[in-house]
């Protein structure tokens, strides 16, 4: 019969062990600790034998207070509320609030609501941009892991985003998930336990580039170990190419459309733009969704089938949702216009200097002529840079400089990557709707050793520049 009591550590205490807190629960057997993780689910209990761990196992509290961090009355509110709806552990109707570090929007309870009402979760959220598809699609992901009908979540997304993502996971939503591109597979799989284990099978929550996975040596290998719950960012990009499409489209979508094939996984699709105006690219999208959607007369369709499409297809602007909550949402209000300024001084000697550079970076006669249009790209972005402040050139260095050591292992990826984002006018429809940062990476990322000290160069200049003189605001 199970105690109220294992060891010296009565049902209920907090211990720490294997670089994790849990909490004691009752166990049959006196020689085994039962435990929950603090941050888990009932799926990972476990046990631990006294005579084998018993000596790693420690007391664990939780740091009193800091009079200095006592923040205000509606931070504390916020903390009793999720202390309150987490110890209920599913009371409510939402299992998860408790768990979050972000205060969801009321509209972007809709999807989850949603997804709730389906046995599988296949769902299409094509939010106008900077609605909080993000928010969406990590709420519905964090109650399905909460309620136990998912297992484990991976994040297909662009290479470039992968970072972002697994920051917003962790930070919003206690989602600890690893990133799995080039540059960090080999490292995860040297820390894998066995032999015999793939990265997608030990780790639970992985954030995987789309670019690197799709490759036929590694998708069947994904394949085999996909989680059952997959969130697909930028959908579009996967859609099957109509007419003449890119053979890496085409490849993402054989990707995604395996993904699919498992009737029984979770599928959340994410994309601002759902139609490109290629009625066949976007019914293989609703495909993915239900096989019957993929035959869809989007001209004809009867009222049957909009009511079943609508219970998977959700798509708003910022004026569909400031009119269905009027006075609960505010979206930032931009209110652009134009000046001009004088550079002067170094600021000015700087970005002369910049300008010559890029010119011979651009107009180098050994470079092919899509090699020349990304270093076009890149040189654009960094005089921008310049013309907005020295602190804004000062970083835009940094970065570029930390990106080039990441990118010197990602070699395959890139080729992929300057396929794609050479910005080629023959596929611009097929182009994602992000600004092309990595085109910029890639752009500097064959530079020879003289011309990446003259980059270090103009960094340590924006350094004392910005030091010198303050951001001009317009």
């Amino acid at each position: 019969m199970a105690t109220g009591q294992v060891g010296e550590y009565p049902v209920g205490s907090l211990v720490r062990i294997r670089e994790r807190d849990w909490i004691v629960l009752p166990s049959d057997d006196a020689d085994v600790i039962c435990l929950r993780p603090l941050s888990g689910s009932e799926s990972e209990i476990c046990g631990i034998h006294q005579a084998i761990e018993g000596r790693h196992l420690q007391h664990a509290e939780f740091a009193p207070p800091k009079p200095e961090q006592a923040g205000d009355f509606i931070a504390g509110k916020l903390l009793r509320n999720a202390a309150r709806l987490g110890l209920r552990n599913g009371a409510g109707p939402f299992r998860s609030l408790g768990r979050l570090s972000v205060r969801p929007r009321p509209y972007q309870f809709v999807p989850l609501i949603m997804a709730l009402k389906l046995d599988t979760v296949r769902m299409l959220i094509a939010d106008d941009v900077g609605v909080g598809k993000t928010i969406e699609a990590a709420l519905i992901a964090r109650e399905l892991l909460d309620r136990g009908d998912a297992q484990g979540l991976c994040v297909l997304c662009p290479p470039h985003l992968c970072d972002q993502w697994q920051e917003e996971l962790e930070t919003k939503f206690h989602i600890h998930a690893k990133v799995v591109r080039t540059s960090t597979l080999a490292r995860l799989e040297r820390d894998l336990p066995r032999r015999d284990l793939s990265v997608y099978r030990y780790y639970k929550h992985v954030v995987v580039s789309m670019d690197f996975v799709k490759r036929d040596s590694r998708r069947a290998a994904f394949l085999a170990d996909c989680p059952d719950l997959v969130i697909v960012d930028e959908a579009h990009t996967a859609t099957e190419p109509g007419g003449v499409g890119s053979s890496e489209q085409q490849q993402r979508h054989q990707l995604v459309h395996a993904v699919a094939k498992d009737h029984a996984r979770h599928l959340l699709l994410l994309t601002a733009t759902p139609h490109s105006g290629i009625e066949g690219s976007f019914r293989s999208l609703l495909g993915l969704l239900n096989d019957r959607f993929e035959n869809l007369d989007m001209q004809k369709l009867t009222d049957q089938q909009r009511r079943s499409l609508a219970r998977q297809f959700v798509q708003r602007t910022r004026g569909d949702v400031l009119a269905a909550w009027p006075g609960e949402v505010r979206f930032p209000k931009r209110d652009p216009i134009e000046g001009t300024y004088n550079l002067t001084g170094e600021h000015q000697k700087l970005f002369v200097d910049v300008l010559e550079f890029t010119r011979e970076t651009v107009q180098d006669p050994k470079l092919s002529q899509p090699r020349q249009r990304v270093r076009y790209w890149a040189a654009l972005t960094l005089l921008r840079s310049l013309m907005s402040s020295p602190a804004a050139a000062a970083q835009a260095f940094a970065v570029r400089e930390q990106k080039l050591a990441e990118r010197a292992a990602d070699a395959e990826e890139q080729e992929d990557l300057r396929e794609r984002e050479t910005m080629d006018p023959v596929d611009v429809e097929l182009t994602s709707d992000t600004i092309p940062e990595v085109s910029v990476e890639l752009g500097l990322a064959d530079f020879e050793d003289r011309d990446r000290r003259r980059l270090r160069e103009f960094a340590r200049r924006t350094f004392y520049s910005s030091v010198q003189c303050r951001p001009l605001a317009v």
